[in-house]
């Protein structure tokens, strides 16, 4: 059996202000896309024999996130495991391969990346066909891109000798891994470019379970032994299943690269030409679009006039951009990023001043996605929150309480149910209701439309951390 396992891990701040942390780049539907990149990943599966239920790894913060993308697909068995925290892609593929086993006798693992983007979906079907049948001969593969340019943002590999698979004539793709080789700077690129034996690292990879499990004990004991013993701790869940953090905490950080691929002795790489990009930043995003005459791609409420080579989004407003040239503007809500494509690389370093100064704008964005629907906050000062909530159709918030602000709740749309300590009544459009501090209550939504109210919050303190949970649908231990 052949089981995906989907990396859905990372932030993407090269993509700020529209990947944040708790919203990263794999959960969005960028323009002219249809699906977010994770659910790309998935959908580009289908057609492929004998195989399996999803795997998917993810941080726990977006373990709804990943839920509903799922349930849009129609892949509501698959199994969630949820990372407390990052250690990288060779833990977190450990772990992916422990839960294999329980389902399938020592399944074939196409280990993917949430994020990336490939065009031509056949050529990627049959380079897996082959990759399953060297994984099912004990080799360990990567997917080697063929470079289109001397690109120094990718690790490369080199190629060794070529290989025969025992099924097929093809042999001029597959080959032993002679090495791995770091980012390279531009004379080096341009030297691998000219040599024609040197591939992008797309981070791709296949290989059996027990095979990925004798190389990471070989080569990576520590994470060997960090993951069972984390393993042996798992709750099995109907969808979700947490990570125990007291174990996988003490779990050294590495990726599969550096902890297996780059010192197992039977590594192959399958060389891929089929329109890959790992969207890693604004300028990639700009060359998969579709572009005007003056080679701009714009998306939203957008004015342009002797403009070129750029490309310019907006979500909330009208962005006018007059005589620029291959320039990146990103409008949202509370954000607006300027930036000269050559220097779109140099992003993640204003994402890092975000965070050195705590600015919100680093993890979060003004409409936050819940289980239960979403809400933006409208204005906020000393000792009030003004938001805007938005609860779906047959959905609840969980019955909780604060210990240090109380709210006003009024309907703007829909029709709402309320909950407030021993009290059970409906509220209409333009019809309100005082929440008092320390008060148990719930606003639930068991019609057909969505609820909107507004809310205004006031107290001596607002954070969201201020909450204490009694019963929850949605099985939350933590803060909203």
């Amino acid at each position: 059996m052949l089981v995906p396992v989907v990396l859905a891990g990372g932030v993407g701040a090269r993509l700020w202000p529209s990947s944040r942390a708790f919203l990263p780049k794999q959960f969005i539907q960028f323009s002219q896309q249809r699906e977010s990149l994770f659910q790309s990943t998935i959908r580009r599966l289908e057609g492929l024999e004998e195989i399996g239920d999803v795997l998917v790894v993810c941080n726990e913060d977006h373990r709804f996130l990943v839920a509903e993308q799922l349930r849009q697909l129609g892949k509501d068995h698959s199994t969630i495991l949820l990372e407390p925290l990052s250690r990288n892609t060779a833990p977190a593929t450990a772990l992916a391969a422990l839960s294999a086993q329980q389902d399938a006798t020592d399944p074939v693992l196409l280990v993917l990346p949430a994020d990336h983007v490939i065009i031509n979906t056949p050529a990627f079907h049959r380079a897996i066909t082959q990759g399953i049948e060297l994984a099912r001969q004990d080799m360990l593969v990567v997917f080697g891109i063929v470079p289109g340019r001397p690109e120094t943002g990718y690790g490369y590999i080199k190629k060794g000798k070529e290989l025969n698979l025992a099924e097929t004539s093809e042999t001029s793709s597959i080959f032993n891994v002679n090495k791995f080789v770091e980012k390279p700077n531009k004379a080096t690129a341009e030297f691998y470019i000219a040599s024609g034996n040197y591939y992008w690292n797309s981070g791709m990879f296949m290989f059996t379970a027990s095979r990925y499990l004798e190389e990471l004990k070989l080569y990576g004991n520590d994470i060997f032994e960090s993951c069972h013993a984390t393993y042996a701790q798992f709750e099995k869940g109907d969808e979700f299943q947490p990570i125990p953090e007291a174990h996988f905490s003490a779990c050294r950080s590495d990726s599969i690269d550096y902890a297996v691929m780059e010192r197992t002795k039977t590594a192959a790489v399958i060389a891929l030409e089929a329109g890959w990009s790992d969207l890693g930043n604004w300028d990639a995003v700009w060359d998969l679009q579709e572009k005007d005459k003056h080679h701009n791609v714009i998306s939203g409420d957008v004015l342009i006039t002797e403009t070129q080579g750029s490309y310019i989004q907006s979500e909330s407003r009208l962005v006018a951009a007059v005589g620029v040239k291959d320039t990146v503007i990103i409008e949202t809500v509370d954000a607006i990023l300027v930036a000269h494509k050559d220097h779109v690389q140099s992003v993640k370093q204003i994402v890092k001043q975000l965070e050195s100064h705590n600015r919100e704008e680093s993890i979060s964005h003004r409409i936050m996605k819940r289980p239960w629907g979403s809400y933006e906050s409208l204005a906020s000062g000393q000792g009030y929150r003004v938001q805007h909530m938005v609860v779906n159709p047959n959905a609840a918030l969980s019955l909780h309480m604060h210990k240090q602000r109380s709210e006003h709740w009024t309907v703007i749309k829909g029709e709402g149910l309320i909950t407030c300590d021993d009290n059970e009544f409906k509220l209409q459009v333009n019809e309100s209701t005082f929440i008092p501090l320390g008060s148990k209550h719930r606003l639930s939504n068991s019609g057909e439309q969505p609820v909107e109210i507004i809310e205004v919050q006031i107290g001596d303190y607002l954070g969201e951390d201020d909450k204490v949970r009694f019963e929850d649908r949605y099985g939350r231990v933590t803060i909203d």
